[in-house]
């Protein structure tokens, strides 16, 4: 069958979760609620680790920019999704499903990488402390994380053009947003490039990444295990304890998404653990940080309690 690429098409159809058409609204209050969170959570991480002298180190540097990150991410499919909770008329123009389709590779495969960076972060600071101030120096956290921006905007860039290019057979879209997998089940053929393009990608944004990260925490275990003190010991587990849960969360997520066989899961319940990986982890990483850091906390109610200094002032 003769069909038409990406760009040729005027609109498409998000199917979403037109065939439970009752949980609609509630998963329209659950989604708002989740993405408010997100950027109050995010925003507010943000904030703090700029504002707070003491939080000037690579850690927070980075972890500023995971908090931009899942800004952007979340922001790339939850207000479609809102709108299309709401609306009978569940559509996207060609050019807002392209760009779309972009930013939710690009946020997502930098998130990858800076994750990767972030282990190596903590190696560095746990195994070799007395080198961390040399080793990780304000220039070199800006080139790890321009390579991560880069590196996930590069190959989102590479998947995107290819997928824009492949003829597709019809304009309905089984998913909520234009996620790349469920928009490349309309294409009329298979693509042995599109397909050696998707693996290749995969291999170096997933299993790489999960690599380093794993022999990184390998050692940083082993070094932790021969402090004496218990308070030493607590002090490294909490430094990457937020971390590693943030990792658990995001990997697993990913992996279950675009490592899995394509018949081994219905498409409704793709899209659950799509919802899952786009919407609720961007939320959970500014609460895991908070909570499992003191630094962090001492950081909110140190800010928190300048704003209620302020407002008391002015309200004399």
């Amino acid at each position: 069958m003769q069909g038409i690429n990406l760009t040729s098409w005027s609109f498409f159809f998000l199917e979403g979760f037109s065939r439970h058409p009752k949980l609609e609204i509630a998963l329209f209050v659950f989604s708002l609620v989740i993405y408010l969170i997100t950027l109050l959570g995010n925003g507010t991480l943000i904030l703090v680790t700029v504002l707070d002298s003491h939080l000037q180190t690579p850690m927070y540097f980075f972890l500023r920019n995971l908090s931009f990150m899942d800004i952007c991410y979340t922001s790339a499919s939850s207000p479609t999704l809102l709108v299309n909770l709401l609306s009978a008329r569940k559509t996207m123009i060609s050019s807002g499903c392209a760009i779309q389709m972009y930013l939710s590779l690009a946020m997502g495969s930098t998130e990858c990488v800076l994750l990767a960076v972030m282990a190596c972060d903590r190696y560095v600071a746990i195994c070799k402390p007395l080198r961390y101030p040399i080793v990780m120096n304000r220039q070199v956290c800006v080139h790890m994380a321009i390579v991560s921006w880069a590196t996930g905007c590069l190959t989102a860039l590479l998947e995107t053009s290819f997928a824009l290019q492949i003829p597709l057979c019809g304009n309905l879209i089984d998913h909520f947003t234009c996620e790349i997998l469920a928009v490349l089940k309309l294409a009329c053929t298979s693509s042995l490039l599109m397909d050696t393009i998707m693996l290749v990608v995969g291999v170096l944004l997933l299993p790489i990444p999960m690599l380093l990260i794993c022999i990184s925490y390998a050692f940083i275990l082993s070094t932790i295990l021969r402090i004496r003190s218990a308070e030493g010991r607590n002090k490294a587990f909490s430094t990457c304890g937020a971390h590693l849960t943030v990792v658990i969360l995001y990997y697993g997520a990913a992996l279950s998404m675009y490592l899995k066989p394509s018949a081994s899961n219905s498409q409704e319940i793709d899209k659950i653990i799509s919802l899952l990986y786009g919407v609720l982890t961007p939320m959970l990483n500014p609460i895991i940080y908070s909570l499992r850091n003191k630094e962090v906390k001492d950081a909110m109610k140190k800010l928190l309690g300048k704003i209620s200094l302020q407002q008391t002032h002015g309200s004399l």
